[in-house]
């Protein structure tokens, strides 16, 4: 009775329209708040069209190597829309949905960044609400759903609301979306409201290819009155603008550029929060709502400075109010970005997060007049007005503002170092040239120097840049990168199904592969594994994006099998390799080069030797010592995050692993770099591990019973339903049990990879490699079994290198070329010791110990030039007593010894001018001269010097006071006869 009586609450509660209590024409005054206005709109599908309400995913991008950021609401969906989607995950399940989306648009294809600040309305990070469908409701339903929030709802008056429709285009083929404006007529929309569009404007594509459609846009006009504003529509004036996009997925469009109907419709909205509160809150700027205001208001009291008054163009005296919207709006990119991971770096979305930042701080310093640190106090602000929303941003809060503090000094020490770098450039100039482009590069890319600094510091010295050759840097630098790490990430055609090849196999019911035979090996009885061979039947062909029946000899194409003992790449393990033959033709053999899983199809990438047909049946076999290094390199990765975990601390999160047949890569979150104890101790916890040869228990659970085992790691990645479990040590039905202690105590994780039986087979892991990508995230790549034994035996072999050169070093050296080769051999040592696979802490040690013979070198050799000089000087000062120049040859091992043996002759004879030869064995002449400060300026070193050595066909230079160069043996005496006459011709003067 009681549930009965809540449901008829219930019903009723939903029946009652919700209105707020102003509408946005009535004034500000209380109007709802930001996060009524989100919540408003999450409760709505959720409760009255159940939808299911999803939290936003992180702005950082999952699987999608070709986005920076997350970018808009559809992105965690494309799996979906792209029918890829694995059919047993939990997105898959999904038919109704409704969010609140974090986007970030700056860098790549969508990139606002140089326009915030500039306008009221363009943003880095915005908030989009959206509502989906997946194969449900289509336009009807979604047309009136968003008529019903924005207009009984939120109260908007219909009279200030525009809808706009896809008006068709004949190039394609494709008529006017008479249905959508059919729609929004019966939906009482006036027909001067109903406005058709062309492609541009009214028709979405998710990229080159793909899923596309018509969409339906309605746009506010923030004037009103009673007036007809259709003549403003999509005109880009502020007074009209777009809050709401309702994409209508119905087409893909293919490589040759036509369009085919989609098996599924799908429904796909967006509307930007901040836009809409903007128009509740009776606001014509995103900046004066209370998504901002708050934060401009912490400005204001940081800076001291004129408050901000919403100024734009040449309104906006000194830039002061487009600097308070440029920080306000990075500092909550900032803080959203670094919540979820993404840290100020040198590529990549870090790369672009670096600008931000920078961007933000210069505005602070340079216009606001802040002190520093300004922008990191900003943080708990931001936590306030989106804390709520987002509780990472609540719970990272003082990681953010660390992070924040050390970049901006990092960001000021460049700043300093470029200027420096500027003025000695500057100096070093000849008369009348542009500044080099190849040192405005290096600050730009290096340092991180703004371009327009570098402009502006130039125009004030009134000099130029070379702008076509950075011009010519710029591009080919976007080449490089062009043709680097993404470059090969494009889906190959014939191992990644399109939309309607997926739809066709599901409409004629051909089965998704059974890959649970990939898990199917054994121990046999000597401990060796064994891999049981897979006997499978062709099911489908697929070859220049279709699905065929027959491909002939010499072709490339993907074979789909009703089962498969083959690992196809996923959770960043890379997938087997092996090859398949025809059942009873022994002799045939079919490589399989790659393998991959798309909707829940395994696809084989083969190049045919003979005809294969649809109905063959084949006999698969795994490359066994491949697969076998695989697990164990997968095994060794659990085992790593459990032992970083277990000596960082809890709070160490994995962000990013890669699992190959050679190696495996571990990213994780870190507050420092890690030391060379730890180091050790990472190794050590997963040595004992592999010691005690723990058993790897695995079992396949029902997702939400895995999410409450206790210390799970990496919960927040889209799994299939029932997921499988991997626990070291444990058995699975321990660590499931309720306020079970024993997944703390080992690793235990969700993986649908394949894994060693027991540990015992892994031998040794080493860390060959660790360093802090940006920072605040480290990437560790580590070695197994024999490589990690060649690792470890390779830094015992430069240990004791090392160890010897040591010994050598703390004997008493006498002799300048003894030392010189030691320094040598510590420079060569220093190399192989960056350069070879070993174990990371020990590489860290020999570093440490070669840095500090490399300086013990130089000191000695140092040491033994200025007694070699001392001697020589002696000599000399004997010979030529009482001399004003004194012109000489003496026997020197280099110019550095000749060059302090000149220093010395001039520092124990004042007012004597000094010029040396050296003949050295292999036939060059080496000369050094210092000119007493008493004979300047009339007597200049460098000239003296560029006389002497032209007579001996070579080269010198130097400044007025000291100068040295070089030059043949053959002209030595002419040249000394030549510094004579030169000094003498200048002093007698």
């Amino acid at each position: 009775m009681a549930a009965a009586g809540w449901l008829r609450r219930r019903l009723l509660l939903l029946a009652v329209p919700w209105r707020w209590r102003c509408r946005p024409h009535r004034g500000a005054a209380g109007c709802p708040p930001a996060g009524q206005v989100r919540a408003a709109f999450l409760r709505f599908f959720e409760e009255r069209h159940g939808h299911r309400r999803l939290p936003s995913a992180p702005v950082r991008p999952r699987g999608d190597p070709r986005l920076l950021f997350v970018n808009a609401g559809m992105n965690q969906f494309k799996p979906i829309f792209l029918g890829t989607v694995h059919p047993r995950s939990e997105l898959a399940q999904h038919r109704r949905v409704v969010n609140s989306q974090k986007c970030v648009r700056a860098g790549g294809k969508h990139n606002d960044l140089e326009d915030v600040g500039r306008d009221t309305y363009h943003h880095t990070f915005f908030e989009m609400l959206g509502n989906w469908s997946f194969g449900d409701y289509f336009k009807e339903e979604a047309c009136s759903m968003a008529w019903d929030l924005l207009t009984e709802v939120y109260g908007i008056p219909k009279d200030r609301l525009y809808v706009t429709y896809f008006a068709g285009d004949s190039s394609l083929g494709l008529s006017a979306d008479e249905e959508c404006r059919d729609v929004w007529l019966c939906l009482g929309v006036p027909a001067s409201h109903v406005l058709p569009f062309p492609l541009k404007d009214n028709f979405w594509e998710m990229g080159d290819t793909g899923p596309c459609g018509p969409c339906t846009e309605i746009h506010y006009d923030h004037v009103g009155g009673g007036r007809n504003a259709a003549a403003l529509v999509n005109q880009g004036s502020p007074d009209v603008v777009e809050i709401w996009n309702l994409v209508f997925m119905q087409y893909s469009r293919e490589v040759e550029g036509n369009l085919l109907p989609l098996p599924q419709h799908h429904v796909d909205t967006g509307m930007g929060l901040e836009r809409l509160v903007a128009v509740l809150q009776n606001k014509r700027s995103n900046y004066d709502t209370d998504l901002f205001t708050p934060i401009l208001d912490a400005i204001h009291k940081g800076c001291g400075g004129p408050q901000y008054q919403g100024l734009v163009g040449d309104a906006d005296v000194g830039h002061v109010n487009m600097a308070y919207r440029v920080v306000a709006d990075h500092v909550r990119a900032l803080c959203v970005c670094i919540a979820d991971g993404i840290y100020p770096g040198f590529s990549g979305a870090e790369l672009v997060l670096r600008r931000i930042l920078r961007r933000a701080v210069r505005f602070c310093s340079e216009v606001l007049h802040a002190p520093p640190g300004l922008l990191a106090s900003l943080v708990p602000t931001v936590v306030e007005v989106l804390g709520d929303a987002y509780p990472e941003l609540t719970k990272n809060a003082d990681q953010i503002m660390d992070v924040i503090n050390e970049n901006e000094a990092a960001f000021q020490s460049s700043l300093e170092r470029g200027r420096r770098i500027i003025e000695r450039t500057v100096q070093q100039m000849e008369p009348s040239t542009n500044f080099p482009a190849e040192v405005a590069w290096s600050l730009y890319g290096n340092l991180g120097f703004p371009l327009d600094l570098i402009d502006l510091i130039l125009e004030e010295k009134g000099i130029g840049l070379d702008s076509a050759a950075f011009n010519e840097l710029a591009l080919e630098d976007a080449k490089r990168k062009a043709g680097g790490p993404l470059a090969g990430q494009l889906e190959d055609t014939d191992t990644c199904l399109d939309v309607h090849s997926l739809a066709q196999l599901q409409s004629n019911n051909v089965p998704a592969t059974d890959d649970s035979p990939k898990y199917a090996y054994t121990l046999g009885q000597h401990g060796q594994y064994e891999f049981s061979p897979c006997q499978a039947t062709v099911l489908m062909l697929y070859r220049d994006q279709s699905l065929q029946k027959e491909v002939g000899a010499g072709q490339r194409c993907g074979v789909i099998l009703d089962r498969t003992n083959f690992y196809a790449e996923q959770g960043g393990q890379a997938s087997d390799q092996g090859y398949m033959i025809h059942l009873g033709q022994q002799d045939v053999l079919f490589p399989v080069e790659s393998v991959h899983l798309c909707g829940g199809y395994v696809i084989h990438e083969v190049t045919a030797v003979e005809t294969l047909r649809a109905g063959d049946q084949v006999q698969l076999f795994v490359d066994e010592a491949q697969r076998l290094a695989c697990m164990m390199n997968h095994t060794a990765t659990h085992l790593l995050n459990f032992a970083l975990r277990r000596v960082l601390g809890d709070n160490t999160e994995q962000r990013g692993s890669h699992v190959t047949a050679e190696w495996l890569r571990f990213d994780f979150d870190t507050k420092g770099p890690v030391t060379v104890e730890q180091l050790q101790q990472v190794e050590q916890v997963v040595q004992d591990v592999i010691k005690r040869n723990e058993v790897v228990h695995t079992a396949e659970v029902p997702l939400m019973l895995a999410r409450r085992v206790r210390g799970l790691r990496a919960v927040d990645e889209g799994y299939p339903d029932p997921v499988r479990i991997v626990s070291l040590g444990v058995p699975v039905e321990n660590v499931l049990t309720c306020n079970s202690e024993a997944a703390m105590q080992t690793s235990v994780e969700l993986c649908c990879g394949t894994h060693l039986l027991q540990t015992g087979a892994m031998e040794d892991l080493a860390i060959i490699s660790e360093r802090q990508l940006v920072k605040g995230i480290s990437r560790v790549i580590a070695v197994t079994g024999r490589q990690a034994k060649q690792a470890r035996e390779a830094g015992q072999c430069l240990a004791m290198e090392v160890d010897s050169v040591s010994l050598r070093m703390k004997e008493r050296i006498t002799l300048i070329p003894e030392v010189q080769n030691i320094s040598k051999e510590v420079g060569q040592l220093t190399k192989m010791v960056a350069s070879t696979p070993m174990p990371q802490w020990q590489r860290k040690e020999l570093q440490t110990i070669l840095r500090v013979l490399q300086r013990t070198a130089n000191t000695a050799i140092k040491k033994l030039e200025m007694q070699q000089a001392e001697e020589k000087a002696q000599s000399m000062l004997a010979k030529h007593c009482n001399q004003p120049v004194i012109i000489d040859t003496v026997p020197a091992d280099s110019l550095s010894i000749l060059m302090k043996v000149v220093n010395q002759l001039c520092d124990k004879s004042p007012g004597t001018s000094v010029l040396l030869l050296s003949p050295q064995a292999s036939g060059e002449v080496l000369c050094a001269c210092q000119v007493s400060k008493d004979c300047l300026p009339v007597f200049s070193a460098a000239d003296w010097a560029m006389a002497v050595c032209t007579q001996m066909e070579g080269k010198a230079g130097g400044s007025s006071v000291v100068a040295r160069g070089s030059g043949n043996a053959k002209g030595m005496q002419g040249a000394l006869t030549t510094a004579l006459e030169f000094a003498q011709s200048k002093l007698l003067k």
